[in-house]
């Protein structure tokens, strides 16, 4: 796996492009990375990769409807229950996470999802690079590169600590809250 298209990227590109029709995001595995062109904590310098994620996760016996497209997309316009990334980001914008559904989902509800797609809209870019095995490669390149936003497999890193908090905070205060329509 090349690391290197991940931190020095022909193009970034930007979420009115990804969620194009025809999207320029290949149906096919491989790795993505993340860029924000805001800071989102005064640690966190903007403009360069702070977070990789793959897809699929890893294929088992059964064919897995996860592909660069279908979770590049979701990140944009997605939610914070299936997300990660948007979960993270939320927290770090401080949106309130919301009990919503039957109570299990956790979300920004309706509008914070949108106040956070609009964000993203705005000032997330992303790149990509297909592999037919992400997962084979994926805890070298978190344990090679500085990923302050990756969690999994990153407890070295020194920003770890903080977003673990801050993302357990945002949660226990959700479950505490009623449950959002």
């Amino acid at each position: 796996m090349n690391a290197a298209e991940l931190v020095e990227p022909a193009k970034l590109w930007e979420a009115a492009e990804v969620l194009a029709r025809p999207s320029p995001v290949p149906a096919a595995p491989g790795i993505y990375g993340w860029y924000f062109t805001q800071t989102l904590h005064r640690s966190l310098p903007a403009d360069r990769l702070l977070y990789v994620g793959i897809a699929p996760r890893r294929m088992t016996s059964r064919t897995s409807k996860q592909n660069l497209r279908t979770r590049v997309r979701y990140h944009f316009r997605g939610n914070a229950e299936g997300s990660t990334l948007r979960l993270t980001l939320g927290c770090l914008l401080g949106l309130e996470l919301r009990r919503v559904g039957s109570g299990k989902r956790l979300t920004f509800g309706q509008s914070g999802e949108k106040e956070l797609t609009d964000w993203m809209a705005e000032y997330a870019r992303v790149c990509w690079i297909q592999d037919d095995e992400p997962w084979a490669g994926e805890s070298e390149l978190i344990a090679r590169l500085d990923l302050p936003l990756n969690l999994d497999q990153n407890r070295r890193h020194a920003f770890h600590g903080h977003l673990s908090a801050l993302r357990a905070s945002a949660r226990d205060r959700a479950r505490s809250l009623p449950i959002s329509s």
